[in-house]
């Protein structure tokens, strides 16, 4: 429990003074098959989509991309509570743009975006009540398509990272996953993911329920 602790204050503090966050990480080097193919979608100008979860220090990812020229713009649930909201927005506008609503309105900002050849960092290691069901560290659980989805749409890698602290912290892009189908896609990003959290799982911030399913109230006949 004192490893989440610590996880969790580092994820927080680096989101809450993600400008100090940024100075901090400025010599991180990039590392893994998938940074030569980010670089290679830039110089084609077709961008690409960066997949990871709430794992370590994800916004490292993204201020490793921004400082090569790959700004990547992030998907936001704007925060219930007020107090947080404004510190929580205010930092991850620094790590890069656009920063799109979560919803049908940013859904379309996203398409014109990822069209002109941008970069989106996208975190899907959570429940989504229309997803597919798809095995997630050895249990079904409703997990989103839409990365791989717009992937193969658009023909543009998606391409798992993640920032592990290990005798410090890493930015590992991984291969990209292969174009297949939607599910197949990303039941092989959930294997990705699952692999690390399974190496470091005091590194995994996720406070809500990843395997929910709604029970439907039966009656006895």
């Amino acid at each position: 429990m004192a490893g989440v602790g610590r996880n969790v204050g580092r994820s927080l503090t680096g989101i809450w003074f993600n400008a100090d966050f940024a100075r901090d990480v400025a010599d991180l080097q990039p590392e893994g098959p998938g940074w030569e193919a980010l670089l290679a979608a830039k110089a084609t100008g077709k961008g690409a989509i960066v997949v990871s979860g709430h794992f370590g220090q994800w916004e490292a990812l993204r201020h490793v991309m921004k400082r090569a020229g790959m700004e990547a713009g992030a998907i936001y649930r704007p925060n219930n509570n007020p107090y947080y909201e404004p510190i929580f927005r205010a930092g991850i506008d620094i790590g890069g743009q656009p920063i799109i609503p979560k919803g049908k309105a940013g859904y379309r900002t996203m398409i014109g975006h990822l069209r002109g050849g941008g970069f989106m960092a996208l975190l899907p290691d959570q429940h989504v009540s229309d997803g597919a069901v798809i095995p997630f560290l050895g249990r079904d659980c409703k997990t989103s398509l839409a990365a791989a989805e717009l992937a193969l749409r658009y023909d543009i890698p998606m391409i798992p990272a993640f920032a592990p602290w290990q005798d410090g912290l890493r930015a590992v892009f991984e291969d990209p996953i292969p174009h297949s189908d939607a599910q197949t896609m990303m039941r092989a990003f959930n294997g990705r993911l699952g692999s690390w959290i399974e190496r470091h799982p005091s590194q995994w911030h996720w406070l809500h329920r990843r395997w929910k399913f709604n029970r439907r109230r039966t009656t006895a006949p």
